[in-house]
């Protein structure tokens, strides 16, 4: 049986934290179970996380969503971070996460949805096209340590 056809998504929970902060390691993120437990406590209207859950795997991915608007941008849904464990990629679980985040975009009057993927996963850039994202830009990312 496949993943797509078992897979539950639904919001986060405080003791998902631990196997979030593990999945987000996967793809280089730098977070530890502390930083993510702070951040799915302090979760409000403009911001949600969903998990992708399989019976006897556990938590299997996440999506991270946010409201946004800025002085420069109408208000819009942005993807903070999608991660699927290794095994599950390709079988579904990604689009579902996907597809969960656009469907809370739409509920928080968002008329789109933004993400940003690294330059580097030529794999994920193909998912987001399939998924029906347009390339718009690519940039440079800058930072200062203060």
């Amino acid at each position: 049986m496949h993943a797509e056809q078992v897979v539950t998504v639904r919001e986060a929970l405080v003791e998902d934290a631990e196997r979030i902060a593990a999945l987000a390691h996967q793809l280089g993120y730098d977070v530890n179970d502390v930083h993510v437990l702070s951040t799915l406590r302090t979760r409000n209207d403009d911001y949600e996380v969903f998990v992708a859950v399989v019976p006897r795997a556990g938590v299997v991915g996440w999506i991270g969503v946010r409201a946004r608007q800025t002085l420069t941008t109408q208000r819009r849904a942005e993807v903070e971070g999608l991660v699927v464990e290794d095994e599950y990629r390709g079988t579904g679980v990604g689009k579902r996460l996907l597809e969960r985040a656009e469907r809370w975009g739409r509920d928080h009057d968002c008329p789109s949805l933004r993400l940003l993927t690294n330059v580097v996963r030529e794999r994920a850039h193909r998912f987001y096209e399939r998924e029906g994202y347009e390339l718009l830009k690519t940039e440079h990312l800058y930072q200062k340590n203060l």
